[in-house]
């Protein structure tokens, strides 16, 4: 044996755990159908390259060492694995992609996602999937960029990508909300530009790495900006600022007077979303993406990925 990836390899692994489990050369060398001499000096191999003592000899049966035991645990493991590995390979050939990529705004609802994943693994595929959190720009961009495969709950707007698809998702109404505690809890609604300017915003930083994209900040306003929706929420609880939220998922909050809806002199905001796929170098849709492409054309799908976010 010439290093140690030489001695570990799956049929040496396998004929340790034989020997293992017959408890003695001799009967691993019948069941593996070789003879004892063959064995024992496939064995001795084993342990020059890893400079270990896997089996104790001094007994009438073959006992694993410390180190024998460990290496025969990591074994089963490894072995486990490879089969998994071919079983997966043979069923991305029929169509299966190895990983599916979402790219999840932060307006979306957690809990149907997570039940839609859910929903996806008990099919049994072979397919990984990958979760990125989007903002803004950001949850569009990792589609565009090839980081992702799917992009849910991207703002509606023009785009000149090659090949991209898109379908509509739905309408989110956004609201202006704060602490009962803070300042512009109290004052005199329509709440104008000018005083608004006077306190702080919460933000949430677009997650795209090629524009900075901000709703709601006024000129020279001061800005705690965070980089997810839920800390946002949290910031906001704590009466640290004001700003624009989804209604769903302040919902719960202002139901339970933690926060309050303020009118505001600026118009209303509604935010028309879609989901997103393919793009530059994307193939036709495999079956991990046409899954959930089927799932998406719901209406009760998508008003649950807009609405449902009070379970969370």
């Amino acid at each position: 044996m010439q290093n140690t990836r030489d001695a570990l390899t799956p049929e040496n692994l396998a004929m340790l755990q034989s020997i293992a489990e017959t408890g003695s050369f001799a009967a691993a060398a019948r069941q593996l159908g070789v003879v004892p001499s063959a064995l024992t000096y496939r064995v001795r191999q084993i342990e020059d390259a890893l400079d270990v003592l896997l089996f104790d000899r001094s007994a009438r049966h073959a006992r694993p060492t410390d180190a024998g035991m460990e290496l025969l645990r990591e074994g089963k493991r490894l072995l486990e694995d490879v089969d998994a590995i071919a079983n997966r390979v043979r069923r991305v050939a029929t169509g299966w992609e190895p990983q599916l990529t979402l790219s999840v705004d932060g307006v979306i609802s957690p809990t149907t996602m997570l039940e839609l994943v859910e929903a996806f693994y008990a099919l049994g595929p072979p397919t990984r999937v990958k979760w990125r959190d989007g903002i803004l720009g950001g949850t569009a961009e990792a589609l565009t960029s090839g980081q992702a495969d799917l992009a849910i709950g991207v703002a509606v707007g023009a785009s000149n990508v090659a090949g991209l698809q898109s379908a509509p998702l739905g309408e989110v109404r956004f609201i202006f909300v704060v602490a009962p505690h803070h300042p512009l809890a109290k004052v005199t609604e329509p709440i104008s530009d000018t005083t608004l300017r006077e306190h702080r915003a919460i933000a949430v930083a677009d997650s795209a790495r090629r524009s900075n994209v901000t709703m709601g900040i006024l000129a020279g306003q001061d800005v705690l900006t965070v980089d997810n929706m839920r800390a946002k929420i949290h910031a906001q609880l704590r009466g640290l600022g004001g700003g624009f939220l989804p209604e769903p998922m302040v919902r719960p909050y202002l139901e339970a007077g933690h926060l309050v809806e303020r009118q505001v002199a600026r118009p209303a905001r509604n935010v028309r979303l879609s989901y997103q796929w393919g793009g530059p170098g994307h193939a036709a849709p495999g079956r991990a993406l046409q899954w959930w492409l089927s799932q998406l054309q719901s209406d009760a799908t998508r008003r649950a990925l807009l609405e449902n976010h009070h379970q969370f």
